[in-house]
């Protein structure tokens, strides 16, 4: 819940505070005659008072101009969360040096791709949590992935696709258990590299994907370079971070 202004008022709408404590009624002439009543003065808030209520139930502003104009797939409402479940991916040099033989090789075919900022490898749909039901969810989710261990998967993702499913079996259950929308049937688990605004898979298709995979394959040590320790699940939910470690 929003927290509201805080403003100086009066205990009751009848009833004023005398100076000694006691409360009076203004038709009780407690005031001498003639003598005009002091106006109550309403200090300022102090900020560092203000500051105590920084939390509130609202999500995030939406402002597609700072994401490159991408459009949420749900509208904002107040109280809605985005959230997302995925295993984050940390990119080494060598991993960033591919990346820069493959966009500018993308772009000619799809001029206006974009490099991601950050890589990661969904576990989940992007789904909306009510602001109390967080904490919660982020609860049931560490209950699940406590049990699960590290392990080294490619980024293909060729090796460790069953471990992967799995953790999309323990995420499904706690969505059900919210009643939100589970992952998808059969999903093939991708690091995505870059991005753009509307459908470029025509152009990407067919010549530009083989090229791209040539160039994979013909980069030195890829098939080390391509594969990656998973340490930990984390969620995101609106501009809240929750990281839940395996063993």
């Amino acid at each position: 819940m929003s927290a509201a202004p805080l403003v100086g008022y009066s205990s009751s709408g009848s009833e004023d505070e005398s100076e000694d404590g006691r409360q009076t009624r203004p038709e009780d002439g407690s005031h001498r005659r003639g003598q005009s009543p002091l106006p109550r003065q309403r200090f300022p808030v102090p900020d560092s008072v203000l500051n105590m209520f920084p939390g509130t139930e609202e999500g995030p502003e939406d402002d597609s101009t700072k994401h490159g104009g991408r459009v949420r797939t749900f509208p904002h409402e107040r109280g809605n969360w985005a959230t997302h479940v995925y295993v984050p991916y940390e990119a080494k040099e060598e991993f960033l040096d591919l990346l820069d033989v493959l966009l500018p090789h993308a772009q000619t075919y799809v001029p206006r791709l974009v490099r991601m900022e950050a890589f990661h490898l969904s576990l989940s749909q992007s789904v909306v949590l009510r602001h109390h039901w967080i904490l919660p969810f982020v609860q049931a989710l560490k209950a699940r992935m406590a049990s699960f261990q590290r392990t080294f998967i490619g980024l293909e993702v060729t090796s460790g696709h069953a471990q992967f499913l799995d953790l999309v079996s323990e995420v499904d259950r706690v969505m059900e258990e919210f009643d939100l929308t589970t992952f998808y049937q059969d999903p093939s688990f991708h690091l995505s590299l870059a991005w753009c605004v509307g459908d470029a898979r025509l152009q990407l298709e067919g010549q530009c994907l083989q090229e791209l995979q040539a160039i994979v394959d013909g980069f030195e040590d890829a098939e080390v370079l391509l594969r990656v320790h998973i340490e930990q699940v984390r969620c995101k939910s609106g501009n809240k971070f929750f990281s839940m470690p395996l063993k």
